[in-house]
């Protein structure tokens, strides 16, 4: 894929605004950007994870009985930090502040819970196009996506429930990428949509059926079609 921004955004779904703002905000230290209204009542900060954006959607009706996505935890890459420091946010979404180059991360790591490991080799290596690293490890931009396989993974449950719930891969075509990674063996979440005059956007399904959005956003860019 040709990448818009070098770094992949993680997308989360929250009842409890005040309460998460606080943790990510205040306790991690992240630099708040922007409060966005995405329609229905629904609002969306971000807020900068180095460089990446954390997308914390707000949505009343976002359910807790919904089954997890496959995103287990996110490592922050720090200078400051000797020795790995795990957390846990108001929602039970995990954490950890690692020092710079643990595991070769020097951004962030974003670590997924898996059914079947070579399927998601599969999925990063040879659908999405990402660079691999080794089994269990690619690189997009200077984000690493890690997979494990675990007996406690399961299918995602539905995009609206509480927790961690999509990735986001900035792109500069939102279409061409889509059908492209339909054409290599991707499914369909969503079709490109334009969304005004702000971005495109698409969603496809890892083999756990988790979200990625592919997003093609005016402000980097340029104008949309």
């Amino acid at each position: 894929m040709k990448l818009a921004k070098p770094f992949v955004d993680v997308g989360l779904l929250t009842r409890d605004p005040d309460s998460m703002l606080a943790f990510w905000r205040d306790e991690i230290g992240l630099a708040y950007e922007e409060r966005l209204d995405t329609g229905g009542g629904g609002v969306q900060h971000r807020l900068d994870l180095a460089g990446s954006v954390l997308k914390v959607n707000v949505v009343a009706e976002a359910s807790a009985s919904q089954p997890p996505g496959g995103i287990r935890e996110i490592l922050i890459a720090r200078d400051d930090v000797t020795a790995p420091r795990r957390l846990v946010d108001p929602d039970g979404n995990a954490v950890a502040l690692v020092p710079n180059g643990h595991e070769g991360v020097s951004q962030i790591g974003i670590v997924l819970r898996v059914r079947d490991a070579a399927a998601f080799d599969g999925w990063f290596g040879d659908v999405l196009q990402l660079d691999r690293l080794h089994p269990g490890a690619h690189r997009c931009g200077e984000t690493l996506l890690f997979h494990d396989e675990s007996e406690d993974a399961v299918v995602a449950g539905a995009p609206s429930g509480v927790g961690y719930r999509y990735l986001t891969i900035q792109v500069y075509d939102c279409a061409a990428e889509h059908a492209g990674i339909l054409a290599r063996g991707g499914a369909q979440g969503l079709a490109p949509t334009r969304m005004r005059d702000v971005a495109k956007i698409s969603m496809v399904c890892d083999p756990d059926g988790g979200f990625t959005e592919i997003s093609q956003r005016a402000s980097l860019t340029g104008p949309l079609d």
